[in-house]
């Protein structure tokens, strides 16, 4: 039965990675295979000789001599610590969502492109780059990712150019997001599992981002394409609505405050984000009654001819997909984890590549071809080394900006890819490799500071 769920888990994997090709949505093979993975667990709990139990980091003495309401009693009851856990990582996915859609209510983002003043190619590079660094590490890489890219399809007209700014932004927003706790969904995972607290992340994990980030952006400084002016005219724009900056940085503010919260009180990061979804919803219910009409980035017309609530226009805008796609593979890893699949099968790895940098480098190279969310859920499995330990911040670093060297290896480059026409192979030919030197740049330097610098 074993040998079943595995080959069952192998092929929900490979069409969630040939979702472009099979021209389905990943969420369908992820729900479809949590649900027959616990199915087949459930009918054939008899036959198993192990049970790893994730809240002790271990396997459970006595499961093969127990009966068969003790076992069922045993599935159903992680099934429900399992959901606990996702459940957490999804409010607080949903909370930041909302808050971002409701600063795009407001069309608080157009207050970003303010800051564009050049027509200089080489400025707009670096600027588009640390906005792009900084941005992810607040509202997540896939949002940044989302706002820039609408920002540049305002600034640059010519579509060659566009192009190689897209790719750049792709880079340096992964590389963003992958040193805050808050800035990537894996890294989200981590510190809600508390493999990872804020303040070590940011220690270990913000110099060799920041490398990731500088390395591609100055070898592509010096590439003709960023050389000269851009043609046409800036166009000055401020926010359609008068309240869009405030919004822009109560939101941004709100979502940074999560951490804090965390720190504080020692509550799930999610209990945080909905303080702050509270806040952020209150001040947007209070402008909302003030007579204003905006027009969206998406073209919708909030009137004012009478209240129209930004929450719940907001809550209308959240990608559930997303949503359904992490509950799904989510769930499906932690069936593969309950028999102790991975547990063993980190013991089989560890043999075969003794050094656990070079398996974290594999995840991180392996991050281009498969979502980095199941590969790091399955690394939350095979691995139990406690909080804060270097391997959990690697693992960070790699599966969040790992998935640079392709264009489908991370939701920031998918969404790039949509909206920007980008071409797979164009993205392999001309970006790849700067991803891929960055990556190993900030791989190098993250080694060096843990064994040399903070560990001695």
């Amino acid at each position: 039965m074993e040998t079943i769920i595995i080959i069952v888990f192998l092929a929900g994997y490979l069409a969630i990675t040939l979702e472009h090709n099979l021209k389905i949505d990943k969420l369908i093979p992820a729900l479809a295979m949590m649900a027959i993975l616990w199915a087949m667990i459930a009918l054939g709990v008899d036959g198993y000789e192990n049970w790893f139990d994730s809240a002790k980091q271990g396997l459970v003495d006595g499961f093969s001599s127990m009966n068969h309401d003790g076992r069922m009693h045993l599935v159903e009851e992680s099934l429900l610590h399992h959901l606990g856990k996702t459940a957490e990582i999804l409010f607080f996915l949903l909370g930041a969502m909302t808050i971002v859609e409701i600063i795009d209510y407001f069309d608080g983002f157009a207050t970003i492109k303010g800051f564009i003043k050049t027509k200089k190619k080489g400025k707009l590079l670096w600027l588009f780059s640390i906005l792009a660094f900084i941005l992810s590490a607040i509202i997540d890489n896939l949002t940044a990712t989302i706002v820039l890219i609408t920002i540049l399809q305002k600034v640059i007209k010519d579509r060659e150019t566009k192009l190689w700014f897209a790719g750049m932004i792709v880079i340096t927003a992964n590389a963003g997001g992958a040193w805050s706790p808050i800035g990537d969904v894996t890294t989200t995972m981590l510190w809600i599992a508390n493999k990872v607290s804020a303040a070590q992340l940011v220690i270990h994990v913000l110099l060799p981002s920041l490398v990731c980030m500088l390395v591609p952006v100055l070898i592509a400084g010096r590439f003709k394409v960023f050389q000269g002016l851009i043609d046409g005219e800036l166009d000055d724009e401020s926010p359609k609505s008068k309240y869009g900056s405030i919004m822009l940085y109560l939101g941004l503010g709100a979502i940074l405050f999560v951490p804090i919260f965390k720190t504080v009180t020692h509550l799930p990061p999610y209990v945080g984000m909905m303080l702050s979804l509270a806040v952020v919803a209150t001040f947007a219910e209070i402008y909302s009654n003030k007579k204003f009409s905006i027009s969206s980035v998406d073209g919708d017309e909030h009137s004012s001819g009478g209240h129209h609530s930004p929450v719940h226009h907001s809550l209308s805008k959240i990608e559930l997909p997303s949503i359904l796609f992490f509950l799904g593979i989510l769930l499906a890893v932690a069936a593969m984890e309950s028999l102790g699949i991975l547990f063993n099968y980190a013991g089989s790895l560890n043999e075969a590549i003794p050094n656990t940098d070079i398996v974290v480098l594999l995840f991180g190279v392996g991050s281009a071809v498969i979502d980095n969310v199941p590969l790091v859920a399955a690394s939350m499995g095979m691995f139990s080394e406690p909080m804060d330990n270097p391997l959990w911040h690697f693992i960070a670093y790699s599966a969040g900006t790992g998935g640079s060297m392709l264009i489908i290896g991370s939701a920031a480059g998918v969404v790039a890819m949509g909206m920007e026409k980008i071409d797979f192979f164009w993205y392999l030919k001309k970006i790849a490799w700067l991803a891929f030197v960055g990556f190993i740049s900030g791989a190098a330097v993250f080694i060096l500071l843990r064994d040399f610098v903070l560990h001695g």
